[in-house]
């Protein structure tokens, strides 16, 4: 390949072409008005507008990416993460045009994009299972028997679900047709599909996933573990690598478990099986992501291996260019995605300019962003303005390093999660490693951030308070006066 078209947006598709430079290959973006002016626009060597704002007339438009390919005489497209990067269809299209998609085939993206197909083909390998349904259920009455079989709390799932919809706790009963029928909907609504199966609930899970790369030639390697059970929503916002629970032995056999999960499908290119922990360390098949995670650098720095340089190669049909004997854990690595929410208020998006945007710099700190000072937060997209990265000799070095690269990063203009992951670093439960994904739930509410407030801050927060206060009072003395003034004329007029 010569050519390389990433067909997304960001700070992904500024990381993506970061490597192509390196590789000495050109890139080409694509792009919607709203991105006209993104520094990932500016980087690429030819850029070519798609559409609208709106994902489905720009980012989702296959046809007319395809179109940008064949004008500019392209050879790959890099679907990096979100958009088309699991889609098959689109996949198909790809090869059927002649292109090489940097990623997996469009078999493997079906299988494992549909969590009952995905436990079908890893079967065989005698993979663990959290106990449950093995197909989507979808008489009720009989859910419910096979819901009293495993024992409540149970959990109802999307088959095709992610990101935490189509997903319902249920802790009796009582409420199961209830949570069934709002799973469907919500899985109808999300995905299309209205298929849902049934698990036993894990009341105190960790979240630890594998990073695998394989080629065409049947080499697979799984580069260690990543943890990533500080969630909120049910989704990741503070991951790192290795984990602090993991022992090498554990590693090993979920390194092996992962790789199981590829040969069940096949795989070749970049991707991530997913586990649960539970309280008492064992591990069961969660899904397989069939793309680059969001969470990537974190094993890139304690590994030194560049993923997406080895997904480019792999699409080319060349062979991995390690071995597991080449490569073990260098260090620890914290990443925190930084979100234009505010988490003072649920972590809804924070809609705004930022008005000032300077990035930490130093030894061991990384930045993969795609916003510059000034530029406005898109409300068409996902609100992640960047991902801050450290890295140090051990865990308590890059949690250090860490605090002080948030302590650096300097937004105005609008809210973002920075202060609630300075929170999480300096928790206990996170410092100590004795936490899950429940830690936002046991441990965070809103107030709490204030106690992590520079004092300087709070001081200013303090002044400010008078001084409405004081402002207010004056009103109220001021409206009053008027008032009075207001009812004298009306008696006097009376007389």
């Amino acid at each position: 390949m010569k050519k390389i078209l990433i067909a997304n947006r960001g700070e992904i598709a500024l990381r993506i072409m970061r490597t192509i430079r390196e590789m000495g290959l050109k890139s080409v973006a694509v792009f919607s008005e709203a991105d006209r002016n993104a520094p990932f626009v500016k980087y690429a060597d030819e850029s070519v507008c798609i559409g609208p704002p709106a994902s489905n007339e720009s980012y989702l438009r296959q046809d007319k990416i395809i179109e940008v390919c064949k004008k500019l005489n392209v050879d790959g497209i890099h679907p990096g993460y979100g958009f088309l990067s699991e889609n098959a269809n689109f996949a198909r299209l790809v090869k059927q045009e002649g292109l090489t998609l940097i990623g997996p085939s469009p078999e493997a993206m079906e299988i494992m994009g549909d969590k009952l197909s995905a436990k079908a083909a890893v079967k065989s390998y005698k993979i663990p299972m959290v106990p449950g349904t093995d197909e989507a259920i979808t008489d009720i009455p009989e859910a419910k028997k096979i819901a009293q079989k495993i024992g409540y709390p149970i959990l109802i799932k999307a088959s095709a679900g992610g990101g935490g919809k189509g997903m319902r706790i249920v802790e009796e009963e009582k409420d199961f047709e209830e949570q069934m029928q709002l799973a469907i909907n919500e899985a109808v609504s999300a995905f299309g599909n209205g298929a849902v199966f049934i698990e036993r609930y894990v009341g105190s899970p960790r979240h630890i996933e594998i990073q695998i790369m394989a080629d065409m030639h049947g080499n697979i390697v799984p580069l260690f573990e990543r943890e990533c059970s500080i969630q909120r929503r049910h989704q990741k916002v503070i991951e790192e690598a290795p984990s602090s629970i993991l022992t090498p032995q554990m590693r090993k056999e979920m390194g092996e478990k992962a790789c199981d999960v590829a040969r069940a499908c096949n795989y070749y290119g970049a991707g991530t099986v997913e586990f649960l922990l539970d309280e008492n360390l064992n591990f069961f098949f969660l899904e397989m992501n069939t793309r680059l995670q969001v969470e990537h650098p974190v094993t890139e720095l304690i590994s030194g291996i560049d993923l997406v340089k080895e997904q480019i190669r792999v699409a080319e049909g060349e062979k991995l260019s390690f071995s597991q004997k080449d490569i073990k854990i260098n260090g620890h690595a914290v990443e925190v995605r930084v979100y234009a929410e505010d988490p003072t208020n649920n972590f809804l998006p924070d809609i705004g300019t930022l008005k000032t945007y300077k990035p930490p710099i130093g030894l061991g700190v990384r930045v993969d962003d795609g916003f510059e000072e000034g530029m406005p937060i898109p409300i068409y997209y996902d609100p992640m303005i960047s991902k801050l990265i450290t890295h140090g000799k051990n865990r308590d070095e890059a949690i250090e390093r860490m605090i002080r690269a948030i302590d650096d990063y300097k937004i105005t203009g609008i809210e973002t999660t920075l202060p609630f992951c300075k929170f999480v670093m300096q928790h206990e439960a996170f410092t100590s490693g004795n936490f899950d994904t429940h830690f936002v739930k046991d441990h965070f509410s809103p107030e709490k951030l204030e106690t992590h407030l520079p004092k300087e801050t709070l001081e200013l927060a303090a002044i400010m308070s008078s001084v409405f206060t004081q402002q207010k009072k004056n009103e109220h003395i001021s409206n009053n006066k008027t008032i009075n003034q207001h009812n004298n004329w009306r008696v006097n007029r009376s007389k």
